[in-house]
């Protein structure tokens, strides 16, 4: 059968920037070279065939594009190096390139299915590294982007990328593929939001020890986080849950009025899933159990009145949020218990100062990694931009992470219906996704169940 086929990759190239780029060593910021963020991300963009567009070879087009989008940004084509002491990373630009890789597979994209959210199927072939190969924290002297270009039997194409997470957070891996796209689709000139080094903005002051200013939770352990009760290792099964404005009204109308209309969609959408999330993996009840997301420090003044980051800001920028409760508590209080933590949680990372205070944390600590024991990591990039890539055959079927893990995102979606939502996408031990695909269906209380469970996709292993 054709979806039993392999792809077929061609040579790993390296691709350079398309002219000199300057050769110097830039040190990342200290948000940027926290242990946490040691690793790559990945994502995929899934094309169809456009007419228009059948004697155009998008591999040599997106080679051309990141070529382009090289010399912009050109950290991206060098190596990190690691200084001592300190473990201080920076960036030696060297201009070696990004690797790059054409591939074929004899499968028509419909034969994936209807993808809206990670995990894609196949992802692993789709990608030029092996997803999660250095999540041990190498980063040092490697390539920090790959590119794979997959073309398909039906003439559309999947577009594959990982990038070293200490180069650029969400935000800015989009104004990176943005430059890429526009590159791609013949726009002249340099891109349209120009990229912006400035990492000093977000590194520690000197010396940093005496100056942390703010309490972190999520670099310090959890008691006993040796008694969790998930782990990668463990054999996982994926569902993604849909949240459409029924399911939203629902969730506002179980918080207190005055909590519900302040709390953002993802406020409640967080905090319900922590609390049932907790309920299926039937932690004991003393057990401490987190959720901890991230709040973008984009858009705001940093301390001391300093002027927000500037556009074209593509280191990270960001900060997490950690709310705490026991598991009995947790269960036993109503929806408003973990609402009021999580709304709380993110007005102390949003505080002046906040994130100065993580980098100074990062110099005098010895850059700790942050928790994941108990822990239900979560971020929503449903408004990011990811989704939006036009590379010149229009917009992507798809356009977002390549998998799921533990950790998860909120990522925009649809229903069976069409409507458009949120999708959480979910991985955990069988048994406790079946426990929770209950608790969410009865916890939504007036809405139909089956929104929940039947609009899912199936889980799988």
């Amino acid at each position: 059968m054709a979806m039993m086929m392999s792809v077929r990759r061609g040579t790993t190239e390296l691709v350079a920037p398309a002219r000199a780029t300057p050769y110097e060593f830039k040190p990342l910021s200290d948000i940027d070279d926290q242990e946490g963020l040691r690793f790559y991300r990945s994502g995929l963009y899934l094309y169809r065939r456009c007419a228009a567009m059948d004697r155009v070879d998008p591999a040599a087009v997106l080679r051309a594009a990141l070529a382009e989008a090289l010399v912009h940004y050109y950290p991206l084509a060098g190596r990190i190096v690691e200084a001592s002491p300190g473990r201080k990373l920076l960036v030696e630009c060297t201009g070696e390139g990004a690797v790059f890789v054409e591939a074929e597979m004899e499968v028509a994209l419909e034969e994936l299915g209807v993808v809206t959210g990670p995990p894609v199927p196949r992802h692993e072939e789709f990608l030029c590294a092996a997803d999660g190969a250095y999540a041990d924290g190498g980063v040092v002297g490697r390539p920090l982007l790959y590119f794979q270009v997959t073309r398909m039997r039906c003439g559309g194409f999947v577009w594959g990328f990982q990038i070293c997470h200490c180069l650029a957070d969400a935000a800015g891996v989009v104004l990176f593929l943005t430059a890429v796209s526009e590159f791609a689709r013949g726009v002249p000139g340099a891109p349209t939001v120009r990229p912006v080094w400035a990492r000093e903005l977000l590194s520690a002051r000197r010396p940093p020890r005496d100056v942390v200013t703010r309490h972190h939770p999520e670099y310090e352990p959890v008691p006993d986080a040796g008694r969790d009760k998930v782990s990668p290792a463990d054999a996982l099964v994926h569902r993604s849950f849909f949240f459409g404005r029924r399911e939203i009204a629902a969730l506002r109308a179980i918080a207190p009025p005055a909590l519900g209309s302040r709390s953002s969609r993802f406020d409640l959408i967080a905090a319900f899933m922590w609390r049932y999330r907790a309920n299926a993996l039937q932690y004991d009840a003393a057990d401490v159990v987190r959720v901890q997301f991230v709040v973008n420090a984009r858009g705001r003044g940093r301390r001391n009145n300093a002027p927000p980051l500037p556009d074209g800001y593509y280191g990270n920028a960001f900060a997490f949020a950690v709310a705490e409760s026991t598991a009995g508590e947790l269960r036993r209080r109503p929806f408003a218990h973990a609402l009021r933590l999580v709304v709380a949680a993110k007005a102390r990372a949003m505080e002046e100062g906040h994130l100065q205070s993580v980098a100074d944390l990062m110099a005098a600590r010895g850059r700790p990694r942050f928790a994941m024991a108990r822990t239900y990591v979560v971020s929503d990039i449903t408004r990011s931009g990811l989704a939006d890539m036009d590379v010149g055959w229009g917009r992507a079927v798809y356009g977002g992470p390549a998998t799921a893990t533990l950790a998860t995102f909120h990522v925009a979606g649809r229903n069976g219906d069409g409507e458009e939502g949120v999708e959480v996408p979910m991985r955990l031990p069988a048994p406790a996704m079946e426990r929770l695909v209950v608790e969410v269906a009865r916890g939504l209380g007036g809405v139909d169940g089956t929104v929940n469970t039947e609009a899912c996709f199936a889980a799988r292993l």
